[in-house]
């Protein structure tokens, strides 16, 4: 793929911005050559969506809908960490059961979840929309700040943007 040049000062219709822009579907396509090769590799991919002005960065995996299972998404915290929480669950998917909207649970090493439905997975999991249908499940694992707050709460201290939480939550657990 040749280099992307730099958008000129004055661009007429005629004046090609970059090759990336110039050719989306071919760079669409790439990219979802690359997250099809990760599937075969290890049963599904994560794709992350770094922060965008005051939204925060978020990710989701892509492929867990191939094995019966919903989607995963993380909102409102860093990408590495976000994708390490996704492959961790993701993984103890594979050999458990799914976990129920409501439920709380904590992997070693990792922060308090909470599980809400995602209400319109389509809209907010694009790829995995792409390559799927619009039928695709999805639970987002809801995640307490440092204090144990949760985004709900008054309180609660998290990234710039804050986490977006992308359905209706269930019942809060009790004790």
């Amino acid at each position: 793929m040749p280099a992307a040049t730099l958008e000129p000062t004055t661009r007429t219709e005629e004046d090609p911005v970059c090759w990336d822009c110039d050719h989306p579907a071919s760079r669409m396509d790439e990219h979802l050559a690359v997250l099809q090769r990760c599937i075969d590799a290890r049963g599904w991919a994560v794709q992350a969506i770094e922060r965008d002005r005051a939204h925060p960065p978020w990710a989701y995996t892509v492929g867990l809908t191939l094995r019966g299972l919903p989607e995963l998404v993380v909102t409102g915290m860093p990408l590495l960490e976000a994708g390490r929480l996704l492959d961790d669950t993701a993984e103890h998917l594979a050999h458990t059961c799914v976990p129920s909207p409501g439920q709380r649970f904590c992997l070693p090493g990792g922060p308090l979840l909470e599980v809400v439905k995602v209400e319109r997975p389509w809209a907010h999991l694009l790829v995995s929309a792409r390559l799927f249908g619009e039928g695709i499940q999805a639970l987002q694992l809801v995640h307490a700040d440092d204090a144990g707050r949760w985004p709900w709460e008054r309180d609660f201290d998290g990234v710039r943007g804050g986490q977006p939480v992308l359905g209706v939550r269930a019942s809060p657990p009790s004790g």
